[in-house]
């Protein structure tokens, strides 16, 4: 519902009560310091209320934001249906060797089993520098302490961070922003800023006490072989 919509639903109400006896616009005048013009002026649709002014009128007249709206609406709204199954997706948690090395993940590597809505992860846009299109694009995997401090405070020990296998471009996902990867380093997955330096890529930590770590990227391979992708989701138990 629209500010403007409840401005006019309020305005409603207070001519209700107007046309009722119970209220005149110099009493609401008097009672929430508006000068007289002013609040006649928002009665006759000649002008708005501010939010503040909103706020003033609702207080003096004992009214809340849920008098304001539609009933119907706030049906809709607050639907206590479950939703539908088809509307999730799951992801596999994996050890951090397989989510770097598996380009299919066979069920005996499966670890455990979360479930993404299926909305937001079709809402992720893909940017893949190689072939990717048959890696099982998203997974899971779990952060242990040192990987977690090393970017904290945007990790934290044991948090599990969802991967996009097919963002493995070093091109930044919003501007201005660094994307964190996960990185293939000796077949196993370390989370870090990436940056490349002639024929070395750097590891960036975010956490400025952790050291900066540098790989030889070999002849005849791209720096995209080694992310193993973008990190879109951190989870963290609490």
């Amino acid at each position: 519902m629209k500010f403007k919509t409840l401005q006019h639903n309020l305005r409603n109400t207070l001519w209700q009560r107007i046309e009722a006896g119970e209220l005149t616009g110099l009493g609401l005048a008097a009672q929430t310091g508006f000068r007289q013009a002013h609040i006649s002026n928002f009665l006759n649709r000649k002008r708005g209320l501010s939010l503040e002014g909103m706020d003033r009128v609702l207080t003096v007249q004992h009214l809340s934001v849920l008098d304001l709206l539609d009933p119907a609406e706030i049906n809709r709204r607050a639907s206590i249906l479950p939703p539908a199954k088809d509307e999730f997706q799951d992801v596999l948690l994996v050890d951090g060797g397989v989510a770097a090395t598996e380009s299919r993940i066979m069920s005996m590597n499966v670890k455990d089993i979360l479930k993404f809505k299926k909305v937001f992860l079709r809402s992720l846009r893909p940017e893949m520098e190689t072939a990717r299109e048959r890696w099982e694009r998203f997974v899971l995997i779990k952060i242990d302490a040192r990987e977690g401090m090393s970017m904290y405070p945007r990790l934290l020990p044991g948090a599990t961070v969802l991967i996009d296998r097919h963002y493995n471009s070093l091109k930044p996902y919003r501007k201005g922003e660094s994307n964190m990867y996960a990185v293939n380093k000796n077949g196993a997955s370390t989370i870090k800023y990436v940056e490349v330096a002639g024929d070395q890529l750097v590891l960036r930590p975010h956490n400025q006490a952790y050291p900066v770590d540098v790989l030889g990227v070999g002849k005849g391979v791209k720096p995209a072989d080694y992310l193993i992708g973008r990190v879109c989701y951190v989870g963290v138990e609490t």
